[in-house]
């Protein structure tokens, strides 16, 4: 069957749409990474463009060598880690009993979480209340003011709302727990939605970089983003990257701060295409189930 040539056109224009759109997402990241490997003096002199001229890993095996970016990403790794495991326990538990009809006061407090997403107490009483708390330069500043995200719980509500009840009925009439239901039943079937969100959560903890700035005193305790915002922005580095020689002298301030870069989006662009499949279809069934 021959193709019309307004159906060849349309084809056409659409492949030729979204390989635009495909250079235009993914240029900007390998432009930075074409830059970190490139001669620290070519960058200087606007050389590398497309391609990297004398390229080399010498920024990278600078910042590997650097404690203060190890100790930052280590702390950014345990803070994401901790804050989503922190998140999702919070989440599952306050989702669930808001989607059983049953729950008396369900529409009450829903109301009272669905309120923080439009209004919030502000940063000076949300930090004086940190301070009260005592979690002023620690972990748990950035972790238990955000436990719960409104949207997030509203989703994974809507999910479990869509569960067949029949199944859990039949487990409380063999003398199961809420626990034990939500344990054995209600957590194996919500996979795709546990996934979806733990995922949402964590690239906020990953990428999250403000309250790290208020709360943290101390260098010792920074996440990657903090340093990362310093040596972009600022233009500090660590007293290491600063004094460079011998075989570290082509790398410059530029080679260092888009390697920087490369390394705290790495990991999100690592784990994104294993966890796809679960993500959209989380997205999906949490968003139309009801």
């Amino acid at each position: 069957m021959r193709r019309s040539i307004a159906s060849i056109t349309f084809d056409t224009f659409n492949i030729a749409f979204m390989l635009g759109l495909i250079f235009i997402t993914f240029y900007p990241l390998y432009h930075i990474f074409v830059v970190s490997i490139s001669d620290g003096h070519s960058v200087l002199r606007g050389e590398v463009s497309f391609w990297p001229v004398g390229p080399n890993l010498d920024t990278y095996r600078l910042l590997l060598e650097d404690p203060a970016i190890i100790r930052s990403y280590a702390n950014t790794v345990l803070y994401t880690v901790i804050g989503t495991l922190v998140n999702m326990v919070c989440t599952i538990l306050c989702a669930y009993p808001l989607s059983k009809k049953e729950f008396y006061g369900r529409g009450f407090f829903t109301l009272l979480i669905v309120f923080t997403m439009f209004f919030s107490g502000g940063l000076i009483p949300s930090y004086l209340l940190v301070q009260k708390l005592g979690m002023v330069n620690t972990m748990w500043a950035l972790v238990v003011p955000g436990a719960i995200s409104a949207w997030n719980m509203i989703v994974m509500r809507t999910f479990f709302q869509g569960l067949p009840n029949e199944l859990f009925e039949s487990a409380r009439i063999d003398g199961a727990s809420e626990l034990l239901v939500l344990w054995r039943l209600v957590l194996p079937l919500s996979l795709p939605i546990i996934a979806t969100i733990s995922m949402f959560y964590a690239v906020g903890h990953w990428n999250s970089f403000f309250p790290a700035l208020i709360y943290l005193n101390e260098k010792a305790k920074y996440p990657v983003q903090i340093l990362l915002r310093n040596i972009v922005v600022m233009g500090q580095m660590s007293e290491q990257s600063q004094e460079l020689s011998g075989p570290y002298a082509a790398v410059t301030s530029t080679n260092i701060k888009y390697a920087v870069i490369m390394i705290v989006v790495a990991p999100i662009i690592a784990v994104y295409p294993f966890i796809q499949k679960y993500f959209i279809k989380g997205v999906m069934i949490g968003s139309l189930k009801g």
